[in-house]
């Protein structure tokens, strides 16, 4: 039976070996060098309360990765207005009220509102920023004229060519609201400058979104039908409700692993592949670290997807690397992440609608207030009840974007507690009295970078597609910020390559590129097809 070593328990080594067991005769072997499996789209637990590292909504264009999600987690039962729910412009309906009660069942994807908004000058503002009463009032009339002036001006007067992402923003939504509401923010998550990075970012991030999509979207939403949680002509940013896991995005995860064990495979934990053995176009075996004995372990294959640091598997190959290759991987950037979990009596910000309640509506706030280091701030109360042990605290997770070796990676766990209430109390947030209990979380490598040397990538690129049986996949394994659902398709699209008998690896690359392309691609085949093909051919692009 031929074999796949697949480096990396996240979501899109697992999908590729859900989707190789599924389709192929081949067994996958998981490799994943911590202790648990989904990458950063694991769950946390500390005392009973679940952290979701960086906030995951089960969101996705591609009908074919919603299908795939509730095929693992059945969507729950429920008494929304919307009584039914399409997928994959086939005939087939799930009925809502037919699904399990969440309250009985732990497998179930939970249906839940989306409300993320920007908090600045001490304000609530939507997120993303659009023309409404609010706005107005939180920036004044004469702030509001000057970014109308300055988003017509960006419009007639574009910069061109686009190569940073302040040329991308400002001329998507002027240089007086990028000022106000980019520039900050972008330069707190990233550490550098805008215009050090590549509008690539821009382009896989934000894609479409612009001030003219978002009026739109204003426009048409009392006319949208809210039945269709596939929400395929919103733009991601624009999304009203998404599905999500009762236990957070790692139940999906272990769900994912268990049915890969069941069916024969293997998922191997504390693995810390350490060299790659090349012989010719191939790869032939890897060699890993047992980290619980602290003893090396080979494994032979036939298939080797990779989802670790680009960086790690260029130094781990057994080949000569090109030096101009080698130099453009060790210059990859890469940002990494601190979340404080922090659990409350209350918090101090409320909704207005709801004033009794210890906690506004949000999933996430946009924290873009200079005079602090914290990012972003996640409520999981609102995520999933089933996310908090005690239902009469508010459990929130504070993010701070870092790298290894600064200020804030270097601190304690008790200076960034401190740091974290601190700052929270000073925005006017909590009541630094009002903390119960906290935790803290390092991630490494959580984002690659769009600036250092990734205009070079090609080069990298180009050299790793020369080995035939190497698949690289996912965020760290391409150097891309890929959302979840792009990492699976990703994996999905390798596989589809081996079952077509197909060499050529660009459409794997391609997803979360070209956008519009391939969603028409999905729609105009799946509609060509009959059903058993649409489900069981590989030739049809994925849309991402």
């Amino acid at each position: 039976m031929p074999t796949a070593i697949i480096i990396g328990g996240g979501p899109a080594g697992l999908t590729a070996a859900y989707e190789l067991q599924q389709r192929t005769d081949i067994r996958p072997i998981v490799l994943e060098l911590g202790d648990d499996v989904g990458g950063i789209s694991r769950t946390i637990e500390y005392q009973g309360n679940r952290i979701d590292i960086g906030g995951h909504r089960f969101f996705s264009k591609s009908n074919r990765v919603m299908d795939w999600w509730l095929n693992l987690l059945p969507i729950q039962k429920t008494d929304e207005a919307s009584q039914s729910i399409t997928y994959q412009q086939k005939s087939t309906t799930i009925d809502a009220g037919e699904g399990p009660d969440p309250n009985e069942v732990d497998d179930v994807m939970l249906v839940r509102p989306r409300q993320s908004r920007i908090y600045y000058r001490r304000k609530f503002f939507n997120y993303p920023i659009s023309l409404s009463a609010n706005t107005i009032m939180n920036l004044g009339p004469v702030t509001m004229a000057k970014m109308g002036m300055s988003y017509m001006y960006s419009q007639m007067r574009p910069t061109q060519p686009e190569t940073n992402l302040e040329h991308f923003l400002v001329n998507r939504f002027g240089r007086e609201l990028y000022l106000t509401f980019f520039k900050d923010y972008t330069e707190k998550v990233w550490g550098v400058p805008c215009n050090e990075i590549s509008a690539e970012w821009g382009a896989q991030r934000i894609k479409g979104l612009s001030v003219a999509k978002a009026i739109k979207s204003a426009l048409a939403k009392p006319f949208r039908s809210s039945g269709d949680l596939r929400q395929k002509g919103v733009e991601t940013s624009l999304i009203e409700r998404f599905l999500y896991p009762k236990f957070g995005p790692g139940q999906m995860w272990r769900k994912c692993a268990a049915e890969v064990e069941a069916k024969g495979g293997e998922v191997l934990y504390r693995r810390r592949v350490e060299s790659l053995r090349v012989e010719g176009d191939k790869i032939v075996e890897l060699t890993a670290r047992n980290l619980e004995n602290d003893t090396l372990e080979t494994y032979s294959g036939d298939y080797f997807f990779s989802t670790m640091p680009i960086q790690h598997l260029l130094r781990g190959l057994q080949t000569d690397v090109p030096s101009n290759v080698r130099e453009a991987s060790e210059g990859l950037v890469y940002r990494d992440f601190v979340t404080v979990g922090m659990l409350l009596n209350e918090l101090k910000i409320r909704d207005p609608k709801t004033p009794d309640k210890k906690y506004p509506a949000d999933t996430w706030l946009y924290i873009q207030e200079p005079d602090v280091h914290v990012g972003r701030l996640q409520i999981f109360n609102n995520w999933s009840p089933w996310m908090v042990a005690d239902p009469k605290t508010v459990w929130i997770g504070l993010e701070y974007f870092c790298n290894q070796g600064d200020a804030i990676w270097n601190r304690s766990n008790d200076e960034m507690i401190k740091l974290g209430r601190e700052e929270l109390a000073r925005i006017g947030i909590i009541d630094a009295d009002q903390m119960l209990d906290a935790t803290v979380i390092r991630v490494p490598k959580t984002y690659p970078a769009y600036f250092g040397t990734y205009d070079q990538f090609p080069l990298i690129r180009g050299w790793l597609d020369q080995f035939s049986n190497l698949f690289p996949l996912g965020r760290n394994g391409m150097h891309r910020y890929n959302n979840q659902d792009h990492s699976m398709l990703t994996a999905m699209t390798a596989v589809d390559n081996l079952v077509a008998g197909r060499n050529n690896k660009d459409n794997i690359w391609d997803v979360n590129t070209e956008q519009e392309y391939h969603e028409e691609q999905e729609d105009a085949k799946a509609e060509a097809k009959p059903e058993s093909q649409s489900e069981t051919k590989a030739e049809a692009l994925t849309s991402v």
